[in-house]
C-alpha cells in the first residue's frame, strides 16, 4: 500500500469502540506526560523505562483492536462483496506486517 491509499477508506469503527480506543489513547497520552516529568525529575532511570514499557504494551493494545476491528469490517466487506479481495488481503499482509515488524 502507497502512501496515497492510507486513510482515504471510511472507517468502521463502531461507536463503542471508538470511545474505548479514545479512553485508551487518552490514558497512553497520560502515560507518556508521565515519563516526561519523570525525566524531568530525574527519576530512577529502571522507574521510567518500566513506565516506557507500561505504555508501549498500551499502544500495541490499541493498534491490536484496531486491526482486528480491520478485518471484521473491511476485509469481511470485500471477502463477502467479493470486491477488491486481493487489495483488501493486500493491505492487511502490510497492516500486519507493520504491526508485527516482519521484513
Amino acid at each position: 500500500m502507497n502512501e496515497q491509499q492510507v486513510g482515504q477508506a471510511h472507517g468502521y469503527i463502531k461507536a463503542k469502540d471508538k470511545e474505548k480506543l479514545q479512553n485508551r489513547l487518552k490514558r497512553i497520552e497520560g502515560q507518556v506526560r508521565g515519563v516526561q516529568r519523570m525525566i524531568e525529575e530525574e527519576a530512577y532511570c529502571v522507574d521510567i523505562l518500566i513506565q516506557i514499557s507500561s505504555y508501549i504494551a498500551a499502544s500495541e493494545k490499541v493498534a491490536s483492536m484496531v486491526l482486528k476491528d480491520h478485518m471484521d469490517h473491511c476485509v469481511r466487506e470485500a471477502l463477502e462483496d467479493n470486491t477488491k479481495v486481493d487489495e483488501k488481503v493486500q493491505e492487511l499482509h502490510e497492516a500486519v506486517e507493520r504491526f508485527i515488524k516482519l521484513d
